[in-house]
């Protein structure tokens, strides 16, 4: 348990005062409560007539106060002793709680924080791997429960232990064979709760898996459920997360057996502690050996007693949640974030490395504000677990230029450029920016050098303008009008209603996939970037549009480095370069006339999507349908 409070204690600084005073509340509510039943004990003998039995200073403070005869004809100062001490004892209960729910609540937003924030810099090969709706249910269920137990369970705890040290004394003075026995199904109650306890850990650990699984199924569905429609997978989807529902359900039952067990068993044995005192009480009462107002003081007591120590088995379960919780927070943040920068073992492997490679080695400089863009590429390999991707690229990317990269699926393009960005960190070969080794340099000057476009660009639910002003929030409307023109998104913004102020939506659901395209272009646009990287960014757009997209990329202020990765050939053509890949190596270089005389995968891709266009051309041409009969005769 040390080990995993580790993680909870750093987060109570700054709240540890509150917990303190939380505490100390609760030491005066307590013995001030217990002062009622021995009020209650003591009227009972007088008004009987009993001898009181107890303490001296009980029949100090009774002559104090007047004397047996004076109480006895004035019960109202005892009802009044009662509505005090139990006024009191409440207040001090509710600055307990409120200073602990104070404390929970803080530590609970402080501890989502931090997992939020030591989820954005893990590397993406944790992510890779991770289930996002496990993640989410990490980041908040289990933060929530972690939330209850600080604000209940941990001052239950403390509650139980400071009502048995406080409530002693009172019962000793008044009598110690009455103490031992209401004390005596104390320890069975308290072995039975551990034993209990034991179980139920294993039980919790699995349910909160279920339902990760069934949050993870759930948020697959919802993320991906325009394809689930357009194939028709409404019943197979309905019985994926049946079977996850059920699972999360039997674990759900097995628990609640286990808690109805266990209250069922606590409340019989609870029920015994209290008959004893009730019974043997009585009977010791009619054979003289203790007042009635002692057995009267001890069923206050004794009531005040089981009550905690019967929910020592609730506080052992929800700490046993909470342990639960805790260590799956704990496997979050036990994970090493990406280092910005390299260590200086790994910048000394590294040297060694390209020394005994014949790269010479490079003079650290700071990081430039704003690079030129030269990139080179020398014997790069890479691979994700024992599967290579890279096999040895080399080429080169001089600055200002556009280099465009060919290759067919799986041949390393994508994640060549993960490379580049940094988002995996290369092991064998070197890649260099501007003269300075990649490895070695900082991430963040690294991607804030770059600007990217992928395939499927992600948009938040946000207005146009505040997507593509993610880079740049202070951007003036001008600015953000000439990167939507760039990227031939501008007149299509204006047409809408509500113009760049649109809603598009969750991942831009609003937009087609060429107009969300083109938002995500005219972002990377407004960050104005040395490096542009398109990966695959054009493949929802129309042939014209990509046409005079390229054009105003090429023409645009300050030509910078861009790189090109795109299936279609016409995209390529105008590169100052194009790169072809196979199997990760790298299989030409050269222009798109320069391939076209090469025998080699280029040549055969134009010639066949040549022919496909020629084929599809002459079928319009020759056997489409006339537009006059089919606006005549609709289907």
């Amino acid at each position: 348990m040390h080990r995993k409070s580790r993680t909870l204690w750093p987060l109570m600084r700054g709240h540890r005062l509150r917990y303190f005073g939380a505490f100390g509340a609760m030491v005066v509510s307590i013995p001030l409560s217990y002062v009622i039943p021995l009020i209650l004990g003591v009227g009972v003998d007088l008004v009987s007539g009993e001898t009181l039995r107890g303490p001296a200073w009980l029949g100090r403070i009774v002559a104090s106060l007047g004397g047996r005869s004076f109480l006895v004809t004035n019960l109202w100062i005892g009802c009044v002793g009662i509505v005090l001490f139990a006024a009191l004892s409440g207040l001090f209960g509710y600055v307990r709680a409120r200073w602990c729910a104070q404390a929970s609540e803080a530590i609970a937003r402080g501890l989502r924080d931090r997992l939020y924030d030591h989820l954005q810099h893990l590397p993406c090969t944790y992510h890779d791997g991770a289930p996002t709706g496990d993640l989410v249910q990490r980041c908040t269920s289990d933060v929530e429960t972690i939330r209850m137990f600080l604000s209940h369970q941990v001052v239950e705890v403390t509650r139980a232990v400071v009502m048995v040290a406080w409530v002693l004394p009172f019962m000793l003075a008044l009598s110690a064979p009455m103490t031992a026995l209401a004390m005596a199904m104390l320890p069975l109650i308290m072995v039975f709760a551990l034993v209990f306890f034991s179980k139920v850990k294993t039980t919790f650990r699995i349910h909160d898996e279920a339902e990760g699984k069934m949050t993870t199924v759930l948020q697959e569905n919802l993320s991906g459920i325009r394809v689930v429609r357009a194939f028709a997978r409404q019943d197979f989807e309905r019985g994926k997360f049946g079977q996850a529902n059920a699972r999360y359900r039997d674990t759900g039952l097995d628990l609640m057996n286990l808690l109805s067990a266990y209250w069922s068993s606590s409340d019989f044995l609870v029920m015994v502690q209290y008959g004893l005192v009730l019974f043997v009480g009585a009977y010791w009462m009619l054979t003289r050996q203790v007042t009635a107002g002692v057995v009267v003081a001890f069923l206050g007591y004794e009531s005040r007693l089981l009550w905690p120590v019967r929910q020592m088995g609730r506080v052992l379960t929800d700490i046993g949640q909470a342990l639960v919780s805790l260590g799956r927070v704990r496997e979050i943040l036990d994970q090493p974030q990406e280092p910005a920068l390299p260590t200086r073992s790994v910048l000394a492997a590294r040297a060694a490395e390209l020394a005994a490679a014949g790269v010479p080695p490079v003079t650290p400089r700071g990081a430039p504000q704003a690079a030129r863009g030269e990139i080179r590429f020398r014997d790069l390999r890479f691979a994700f677990g024992r599967q290579p991707v890279l096999s040895g690229v080399t080429f080169d990317v001089p600055a200002g230029q556009t280099v465009a990269i060919l290759g067919p699926s799986g041949s390393g393009k994508s994640t060549l450029i993960h490379v580049l960005l940094r988002l995996y960190d290369y092991t064998e070969g070197s890649v260099t920016l501007d003269g300075r080794e990649l490895a070695e340099m900082d991430r963040h000057v690294v991607r804030s050098q770059v600007g990217v476009v992928l395939q499927e660009p992600f948009l938040y639910s946000k207005t146009l303008r505040e997507n593509i002003t993610i880079a740049h929030a202070q951007a003036s409307d001008q600015t953000i009008a000439q990167a939507a023109a760039t990227a031939c998104i501008d007149e299509s913004i204006q047409s809408f209603e509500q113009g760049y102020d649109t809603l598009v939506g969750e991942r831009g659901v609003m937009l087609s996939g060429g107009q969300r395209q083109r938002v995500a272009l005219a972002r990377a646009v407004l960050k104005d970037p040395p490096i542009l990287i398109l990966d695959d960014a054009l493949s929802a757009v129309d042939t014209q549009t990509e046409a005079l997209i390229l054009s105003a990329l090429r023409h645009r202020h300050g030509r910078r480095t861009t790189l090109i990765i795109a299936h279609r050939l016409s995209t390529l053509m105008q590169a100052d370069r194009i790169v072809v890949l196979e199997h990760g190596r790298v299989a030409q270089i050269g222009t798109h006339a320069q391939l076209l005389r090469q025998e080699g995968l280029y040549r055969r891709l134009w010639t066949i999507q040549s022919s496909l266009e020629e084929d599809l051309s002459h079928e319009l041409d020759d056997g489409g349908p006339d537009p006059a009969g089919a606006q005549e005769n609709p289907r």
